[in-house]
């Protein structure tokens, strides 16, 4: 079960960067906002099917109510809004690395509300996968203005980071109760997603011209935009969901995040910008982290 629970949290990290990296266009030509609802209504709509499909519904535990609306409100509506405004200000990498905060803040978050503890071994291994993302990021080749923009201030694309960073750790945390209580996974992305969805369609109504989409979008934008979406609310989402259903909420979050590592060689294969012998050594270090997470 472990072994599982460990695999679905580095999954996560890999559609998420896969996903980051297909999203930067989609997200620039939209708009924050836009690009947003886009995605919620679609991966929604996905997600419900599934779960419908699947007989996940009747696993919910109703109970856990304000689980599921602490995730919509910080976990989906401000953390995604507040991550497309960081991708489309500061690029792909540069978001990867400010949300890989959340697994820092994640432990913080389960020591202090959930009674959690982690084991020095594991500790340790922590400390130096998060050393191994900040190195990799810092050091990663940023001379590539399609990769590397910086739209407004370098400081707008911290604090858009870190409040998205934050919050979906505290989404993360508001649902640990729900998926302890045996609710399929699935079924609580689709809600979470669901609920993330229905509150974005509402604000779209009120008329300001903050909520209008950049340029008016076609068909193959439109589904530039639902792609990546499907890979991460439907895909890591669930993958994450799962590992922390089943593994320590800390150390799954960590292993959730690496994909400020994992875009690297993503980026040298598709753009040709291959990441500096700094950028590899942080990736040395993230194996030798998870090394110590898994055999500590």
């Amino acid at each position: 079960m472990a072994i599982l629970a460990l695999s679905a949290a580095l999954g996560a990290s890999f559609t998420w960067a896969a996903a980051g990296l297909i999203s930067h266009v989609p997200a620039m030509r939209l708009g924050s906002f836009e690009f947003t609802r886009v995605q919620l209504i679609s991966s929604s709509a996905i997600l419900a099917a599934l779960v419908t499909a699947a007989g996940g519904w009747v696993t919910v535990d109703w109970g856990h109510w304000s689980g599921f609306a602490g995730s919509i409100l910080f976990g989906v509506l401000i953390s995604n809004l507040a991550m497309a405004a960081c991708l489309r200000r500061g690029g792909p990498r540069r978001t990867q690395l400010l949300m890989s905060m959340n697994a820092p803040i994640s432990a913080i978050f389960g020591y202090w509300l959930l009674g959690e503890t982690l084991t020095p071994s594991a500790l340790l291994g922590a400390g130096f996968a998060l050393a191994g993302l900040c190195l990799a990021i810092l050091f990663g080749r940023s001379d590539s203005k399609e990769l590397e923009p910086v739209e407004g201030t370098l400081a707008g694309v911290v604090i858009f980071g870190l409040v998205a960073a934050a919050s979906h750790a505290a989404g993360l945390i508001a649902l640990k109760p729900v998926l302890l209580s045996g609710t399929d996974p699935l079924a609580v992305s689709a809600l979470r997603t669901g609920g993330g969805a229905f509150a974005i369609s509402l604000v779209a109504l009120w008329p300001a011209k903050s909520f209008e989409p950049l340029m008016k979008p076609d068909a193959r934008l439109v589904a530039w935009t639902i792609l990546p979406g499907v890979m991460g609310y439907v895909v890591a989402v669930s993958l994450l969901l799962y590992a922390l259903a089943n593994f320590n909420t800390g150390i799954a979050a960590v292993l959730g995040s690496l994909s400020p590592v994992l875009i690297l060689p993503m980026i040298w294969l598709t753009k040709g910008a291959m990441p500096r012998p700094q950028a590899w050594a942080g990736a040395l270090l993230v194996v030798c982290g998870i090394a110590l997470i898994i055999f500590g």
